[in-house]
């Protein structure tokens, strides 16, 4: 697989507290704000923030990759030895699923659908 590191989201809280942290104590330029996700835009990789829940618990980073072929990849997965928590799924015209790292750490993986 070919991938881009190109997010990391960070599981929050209070989502107007995680956005005017990171907008005034980094100076980081928001790109947009919802209760359900903010994006800020870094350079290369964006931080992404999303409200925490049980299974993500507060200050929990998610590494996120794109890779050009996500169906290719998941079509290859047993060969490859990925193990898949969630197949790829459209959301907002982008492909999105999630796999397990080495360590059993979840990595998000997106693709254009």
């Amino acid at each position: 697989m070919q991938a881009t590191f190109s997010y990391a989201i960070l599981f929050v809280t209070d989502m107007e507290k995680a956005v005017a942290f990171y907008r005034d104590t980094f100076g980081l330029s928001l790109r947009f704000t919802t209760p359900f996700w903010s994006e800020f835009d870094t350079g290369a990789t964006t931080l992404a923030l999303h409200p925490a829940s049980e299974r993500n618990p507060p200050g929990r980073v998610q590494p996120g990759f794109s890779t050009p072929d996500l169906p290719g990849v998941y079509a290859g997965r047993e060969a490859a030895g990925l193990a898949f928590t969630q197949g790829p799924v459209d959301e907002h015209g982008t492909l999105l699923s999630r796999i397990l790292d080495c360590e059993g750490a979840e990595v998000s993986l997106s693709g254009a659908s």
